[in-house]
């Protein structure tokens, strides 16, 4: 038993999985809020290593990463109570297979009547978490696709950690930056190591309020805080069992969970969009397609009563998600197999 959770915990710390904690405490380090881009290319370390100024390159991007890190205020997390969140050792045993069948190629043909029905269990076995929105005031505003988004996220979708904040997000119909963070990432976990001091999963930025936060328990509360109308998370969005926090990764055997070995490494020329709901069986599979291939995507929320429906029936003259929108190229479509098959096409180093 020990060497299974042993096992798992190797795992879970090199997929660089965060834990739920009980309590929170603030420093600060500075107040002015720290700015993303949702594009963005980073230099590779042998590009610059080639440069006859060496010394003088890296003293810039030493400066520079000191001002990103300055830019937020670090809200530090205790410690989380261990036992609330540590796996049995039946999952700990399953999570190198876990590994293994995340490893296949995800630009094949699939059998999406399996795709749907395995998705289908993944819903089932998170209850009504993330199907609806729980905002009363979703039904008296309207919204555009160009608002300024003030949240960023980093995570990866088989994350159950990054599940219960992605849940909530739906449940306060907020929408988002999400820049997806699959092991083997080449771009976006270095970004939170050099911005947060670890990678950790999900890691949250409030680019209004100049927050920068990990813990899945304590951005779920933050969220709530900040968003919320007052209302308070259900347990279910703060607490996980084996069965609801680990159950959909299993049935996706892995899904979402590394980086493609033919994706692009620069990323997307334009912005990427897909409205979605995180509890939706075909919006799941699209969401683990662009975690695949590490695409910074602005992602609606349109659980039922948001107030973003209008403006999906707008672009698509329907309420069915998903639907995503690739604004340099102009493709959009609400199927899921002809998005995946755009994506892998689209953005591989391969012909396909």
């Amino acid at each position: 038993m020990a060497f299974v959770k042993t096992c798992f915990r190797g795992v879970g710390q090199k997929l660089g999985l965060g834990k739920s904690s009980k309590n929170m405490s603030l420093f600060s380090v500075h107040h002015s809020p720290s700015t993303l881009p949702l594009f963005f290319s980073t230099p590779s370390t042998s590009t610059l290593c080639r440069s006859s100024n060496d010394i003088t390159i890296k003293t810039i991007q030493c400066r520079n990463r000191i001002r990103t890190t300055q830019r937020l205020r670090i809200v530090a997390k205790s410690k989380s109570n261990a036992s609330s969140s540590t796996p049995t050792s039946l999952l700990s045993f399953l999570c190198p297979l876990l590994t293994l069948f995340s490893a296949r190629d995800p630009s094949q043909p699939r059998n999406f009547t399996f795709e749907l029905a395995s998705s289908s269990l993944a819903s089932l076995s998170r209850f009504a978490w993330g199907q609806k929105s729980i905002s009363e005031s979703s039904l008296n505003q309207e919204i555009t696709s160009e608002l300024p988004f003030s949240l960023q996220l980093f995570e990866f979708e088989a994350c159950p950690f990054c599940r219960r904040v992605r849940e909530a997000l739906t449940e306060l119909d907020l929408s988002l930056e999400v820049y997806p963070c699959p092991k083997g990432s080449v771009r976006h976990r270095e970004l939170v190591r050099r911005t947060g001091g670890k990678e950790q999963f999900p890691f949250l930025i409030d680019k209004k309020n100049g927050i920068s936060m990990y813990e899945s328990g304590d951005i779920v509360k933050y969220l709530f805080e900040q968003y919320g109308e007052g209302r308070s998370p259900s347990l279910g969005l703060l607490e996980s069992t084996i069965f609801t926090g680990w159950m959909p990764t299993i049935l996706r055997a892995g899904r979402g969970m590394t980086r493609w070995v033919y994706s692009r490494p620069d990323p997307a020329p334009g912005k990427l969009e897909l409205f979605s709901y995180e509890n939706n069986p075909n919006a799941r599979i699209v969401r683990e397609a662009l975690c695949e291939l590490e695409l910074p995507y602005v992602l609606q929320n349109v659980g039922e009563g948001s107030r973003r429906m209008k403006l999906l029936l707008d672009v698509s003259g329907s309420k069915e998600v998903p639907y995503f929108i690739d604004h340099n190229a102009g493709f959009q479509s609400g199927d899921c197999a002809t998005i995946l098959s755009y994506l892998f096409e689209t953005y591989s180093t391969i012909i396909l």
